[in-house]
């Protein structure tokens, strides 16, 4: 069963991934962890989805599976026609390199380097990208290209770790607990970041977090329980980020 279909109403038809009976099993015999049970998603381009569930529900190993970071015990995924769990290793890496974007909860940026000299070490190797400073401006730090990122606020790395993502123009970005280590207004700005990237560039973006709220902004909200999917909502009014009650 596929669940949650858009209708003709939503953003697109244009199916971004597909799963069908996604498993991940780390371990064996008694000591086995089933991270992911059967999983069955369909998520369309351009919108943004939320992920809610608690710690080790499966949320983390599905983005890393669509992501290309991890392989699936059994069943299948697909990015458009691709199925990502018949690729080679090489062909994980091309996907990764030219279709995705990851931020997570840390920013893992280069201290040594300006806010400008960390978003350019993906601009220099991505095939088609946009230039580091138009990435930064786009998030909203065109002002703060030649800061280092301790002259910066948590806020506004978190910033420039969205810059470095985008630059490359993927069609998909992922996001782990983006807001994790950010106060609630900061953490509301840096999702109206992500929400002006899925305006702009029209990115598909999933977002991983524990802050029930953010499904406000959603198009779709997912609902992780025991590695599978308890719930699909389609939200047809997201909010603002900025409006979002923490």
């Amino acid at each position: 069963m596929i669940v949650g279909m858009l209708d003709t109403n939503e953003k697109e038809n244009k199916v971004a991934f597909r799963t069908e009976g996604l498993t991940k099993t780390y371990g064996e015999g008694w000591s086995a962890v089933h991270a992911l049970r059967g999983v069955d998603l369909e998520i369309c381009r351009g919108e943004i989805v939320v992920l809610l569930g608690p710690s080790g529900s499966g949320k983390s190993t599905l983005l890393n599976i669509l992501g290309g970071l991890d392989r699936a015990s059994e069943g299948d995924a697909w990015f458009d026609e691709q199925c990502l769990t018949k690729m080679t290793d090489r062909q994980l890496t091309a996907y990764r390199r030219k279709h995705v974007g990851f931020v997570f909860q840390f920013y893992n940026l280069m201290p040594s380097l300006t806010a400008r000299e960390n978003v350019e070490l993906v601009t220099e190797i991505a095939d088609n990208p946009i230039s580091a400073d138009e990435a930064l401006d786009l998030v909203g730090l065109g002002k703060r290209l030649d800061h280092f990122p301790a002259q910066l606020s948590g806020g506004e790395q978190q910033r420039v770790a969205i810059a470095r993502a985008i630059a490359k123009q993927p069609e998909v970005l992922f996001c782990d607990e983006p807001t994790g280590a950010l106060d609630s207004t900061t953490g509301r700005a840096v999702l109206r970041v992500l929400q002006d990237v899925n305006e702009k560039l029209g990115t598909t973006i999933l977002i991983i977090t524990h802050a029930a709220a953010t499904a406000a902004m959603a198009d779709r909200v997912i609902n992780f329980a025991d590695g599978a999917i308890r719930d699909v909502h389609l939200n047809r009014h997201p909010v603002d980020a900025e409006e979002i009650e923490w």
